[in-house]
């Protein structure tokens, strides 16, 4: 039975996050119910993460195990699975891959953006799309408050428990590394900001744009920061941004764990 991996775009706005629960209004059960009208038949998917009510994705992923039956090949499937999805939901890319690979622990790394509005006024067609801040922040600041985050850290200050954490925790639990931690200023009053990185911890990135912030403003300083960082334990991070402009842009894969043997 082939085992397909697909690309999916959406707008987190509507949904109550990714994770399947029993009102049925998620990313995964929306799916699901494409997906067994497609196949005729119940299939389970498998993310290589979840995301929260109202967090977008430019490039989540997911893997899910083709019945013997279907004679839809990857080319054609994302066009028969968009045709029963609402516009704010897209199969981007499906490709066929082995077996073994699973979306979530065969992901060698993600990359966020989380963007931020600085106009006096957010459009009405940026709402849920952006944090929208018109208040004075020091740009220069927060581009270093962002930097302390580059590199091999224990993040257990920037990160929320979910309850399904194992126990007793791993010594590295809260141990990530951060390849890029950067901000860019775009026209229109936007500010993104990327993540790169191993791996990310629940709600990691939005505390760690909500202690930058903090920075910009004046209400924290670098070194509360570099605390947080070298001092695992020592308190958790205060502040916690909303998830209208979180964007779960892409998932990264060894080369070699995509090709399908022939």
């Amino acid at each position: 039975m082939p085992r397909y991996l697909c690309t999916v775009a959406y707008d987190g706005r509507p949904y109550a996050g990714w994770q399947s629960q029993p009102g049925g209004n998620t990313i995964q059960d929306t799916l699901e119910q494409a997906i067994a009208t497609v196949l005729k038949t119940s299939v389970r998917i498998h993310a290589s993460g979840r995301t929260d009510a109202g967090v977008h994705a430019e490039g989540q992923t997911f893997h899910l195990q083709m019945p013997g039956t279907s004679r839809i090949p990857p080319e054609r499937w994302s066009v028969a699975l968009n045709a029963h999805l609402p516009a704010t939901i897209r199969i981007l890319h499906t490709r066929s891959v082995p077996e073994t690979l699973h979306a979530r622990y065969d992901a060698q790394g993600k990359t966020y953006i989380y963007k931020i509005c600085r106009t006096s006024v957010l459009s009405p067609f940026m709402a849920g799309l952006a944090w929208h801040l018109p208040l004075p922040l020091d740009e220069n600041l927060l581009a270093q408050a962002l930097k302390l985050y580059e590199g091999t850290h224990d993040y257990r200050a920037f990160a929320a428990r979910r309850g399904n954490e194992p126990h007793p925790l791993p010594d590295n639990f809260y141990t990530r590394t951060i390849h890029q931690a950067t901000m860019e200023q775009t026209s229109g009053g936007l500010i993104t900001i990327t993540f790169r990185g191993t791996g990310f911890l629940y709600r990691m990135v939005r505390l760690l744009v909500g202690g930058a912030y903090q920075i910009a403003r004046g209400k924290e300083t670098l070194d509360d920061l570099r605390q947080l960082l070298e001092s695992p334990g020592h308190r958790k991070s205060r502040y916690c941004a909303p998830p209208d402009g979180l964007y779960l842009q892409q998932v990264a894969y060894r080369p070699d764990d995509l090709e399908t043997p022939l």
